[in-house]
């Protein structure tokens, strides 16, 4: 869902956690591939996987 934020666990040593926010979804009924914009600007398309915690909005209220 838009505004969704997403945790993305550092695959190997040193890599740091990142976070991205939902800006669009591509799938039908608001399934993956997300469109997402990280916390630098970057923007690119994803579709979750084991390494990524949803976290949706209504959890963070």
């Amino acid at each position: 869902m838009v505004g969704d934020r997403l945790l993305v666990h550092g695959r190997t040593v040193g890599q740091h956690d990142r976070q991205a926010e939902v800006i669009e979804t591509l799938g039908p009924d608001g399934t993956p591939p997300f469109r997402v914009r990280f916390e630098d600007g970057h923007e690119t398309l994803m579709s979750p996987g084991p390494d990524t915690v949803v976290r949706h909005i209504t959890e963070d209220k």
